[in-house]
């Protein structure tokens, strides 16, 4: 295709394609060689428009970039504070809690060193009120002896020894003593200890307590000895 001619300068063989950018020489042989620079030319401007392009998203890429940087180094700074902040909180809740276990383990060693103290307490003024309690009947104990060895009056020496073991009884089962009567009762072993066996005198006493060869007492409700018995069979 041939070029088009719009004007002539005054130069001869010269002339502007319609659109103004190029020139070339009307000679036969330049047309052709004209032709070709005009492409080239063309191929060059284009070139040059998709280099600009390419430069300018280049570049808005290379300052897109420092910003993503940016806001990477920002978050991670933000999850790093708030990891510290986290560690922080966790080593003051674990702090608490090593002072509230220290104080609690201190509070319940002082209970237990405080109770210990008053069951002792408590076991010796117990012993100490029953030891009391007998002194009176050693006090009489003493005079029946003293009796005896003046007196020949055998009655009212028993008497007196009746009167002493009436007196320890007393002081005994009001300090929570009580004896178990096992004469005639079923053989009942929370109570009772067989130490021999006898044939039953009587039918209806066959399994039951024939004699006690040692009472048996409770404290309160607990046995503190068995009652020594020999049963019928």
């Amino acid at each position: 295709m041939d070029f088009p001619l719009l004007c002539t300068l005054p130069v001869p063989w010269q002339g502007f394609s319609a659109d103004g950018r190029l020139v070339y020489i009307l000679s036969p042989k330049g047309r052709k060689k004209i032709k070709y620079t005009a492409m080239n030319k063309e191929k060059d401007t284009q070139s040059s428009e998709q280099e600009e392009v390419n430069g300018g998203a280049s570049d808005a890429r290379e300052g897109a970039r420092p910003e993503k940087e940016e806001n990477a180094r920002v978050n991670m700074a933000e999850e790093a504070s708030d990891g510290d902040s986290s560690a922080v909180k966790m080593a003051e809740d674990a702090a608490q809690w090593r002072d509230k276990y220290v104080r609690l383990s201190a509070e319940f060693d002082n209970y237990r060193k405080r109770t210990l103290k008053e069951k002792m307490d408590l076991i010796s003024s117990a012993g100490e009120e029953v030891i009391k309690a007998l002194l009176p009947v050693m006090d009489d104990l003493e005079r029946a002896l003293d009796a005896t060895r003046k007196s020949s009056d055998v009655e009212a020496v028993r008497e007196g020894v009746v009167l002493i073991s009436n007196k320890l009884r007393d002081t005994l089962r009001a300090r929570g003593l009580s004896e178990i009567d096992a004469l005639g009762a079923e053989l009942d072993t929370d109570l009772h200890e067989a130490v021999a066996k006898i044939p039953a005198p009587e039918k209806e006493r066959k399994g039951k307590v024939v004699d006690v060869v040692q009472k048996g007492y409770k404290l309160h409700d607990k046995v503190i000895r068995y009652s020594k018995v020999v049963v019928g069979e």
